[in-house]
């Protein structure tokens, strides 16, 4: 098992305890040094820091995360996923100023998480053929900026902004709110 491996089981067995959203996690982050910091604390220590109680403070110690944390290591080795941790350079620099950024983003494909320019474009799941067409007018007048379009990929404008750019050649990330 390579040392990137390891990190990412550590990172991915944080995300995994109940109890422990973003803020949380970089917070124990924080006080232990590093994520693999966090799992070699003893009980007593995890009890002093902020927003860590008796529940939080087990989870971390009884290690039970780290066999789902393999498998879902396994599942991305062998699917060529890229995985981004708030730490990483290459993690979006603009997302890392939230507060509540996500700890862990994964990706697939030729990613530039920080380009230069960027436009969001969101919109309904039920578009009308107008609000499809606008899009797509849209996105083509922005291909002279040289940005990268970021949207989910939810149906309707969001897809069809996807579609537009992918016909005219402009860069577009694709993100999905799930883990």
């Amino acid at each position: 098992m390579g040392q990137s491996q390891n990190q990412l089981i550590y990172q991915i067995a944080l995300t995994l305890i109940p109890g422990v959203g973003d803020v949380t996690a970089k917070n124990l982050i924080s006080y232990c040094g590093s994520v693999e910091g966090i799992f070699k604390q003893k009980k007593a220590h995890l009890l002093k820091i902020p927003d860590v109680g008796n529940v939080t403070a087990n989870s971390i110690v009884n290690h039970s995360v780290f066999k789902r944390a393999e498998e879902e290591v396994e599942f991305i080795e062998k699917n060529n996923i890229q995985s981004y941790f708030y730490l990483d350079e290459d993690y979006p620099t603009r997302l890392k100023h939230c507060m509540d950024a996500p700890l862990l983003l994964f990706g697939d494909g030729n990613l530039n998480l920080n380009p230069a320019r960027s436009v969001a474009i969101v919109g309904t799941r039920n578009a009308t053929d107008y609000g499809k067409e606008i899009t797509q007018q849209f996105v083509n007048e922005l291909k002279q900026f040289d940005v990268t379009v970021i949207s989910g990929l939810a149906y309707g404008i969001d897809v069809s902004a996807h579609k537009a750019c992918v016909d005219q050649n402009i860069p577009t990330i694709g993100v999905l709110a799930h883990g």
